[in-house]
């Protein structure tokens, strides 16, 4: 079987099945769970409890590696980041939510295009 919306092969027995379309877990969860990146309650609650423990973020490997392509390369839409990254769209989207949680980056409108820069 495969999913409905990414085309992606489902095992047997793991088909979600949402509004009439068998899908796969990720698009499952991308549809009932939508990334919110300007969610101001998110940033309150990572600022918040990582400063209770004196931490610094803990960043996954995406995370680091946006991270480091905007130092080294500057604003970048984030369709360019997902094809430089070699990642998928939902997983770039997922993550530039929680760096903008974490006001790691921001959004940019510029020339009527949508940017992706450093928070500083």
């Amino acid at each position: 079987m495969r999913c409905e919306r990414c085309e992606a092969v489902i095992a047997r027995g793991e088909a979600k099945e949402l509004h009439g379309q068998m899908l796969c877990e990720d698009c499952y969860m991308d549809l009932i769970s939508p990334i919110k990146a300007c969610d101001p309650w998110a940033v309150y609650s990572a600022k918040t409890f990582l400063k209770g423990l004196g931490h610094e973020p803990q960043l996954n490997q995406l995370q680091k590696q946006i991270l480091i392509l905007l130092r080294e390369e500057g604003p970048i839409e984030p369709d360019n980041l997902a094809e430089r990254l070699q990642a998928k769209k939902a997983d770039i989207e997922r993550e530039l939510a929680s760096l903008r949680h974490m006001e790691k980056v921001r959004g940019e409108l510029r020339d009527q295009k949508r940017l992706i820069r450093l928070w500083d």
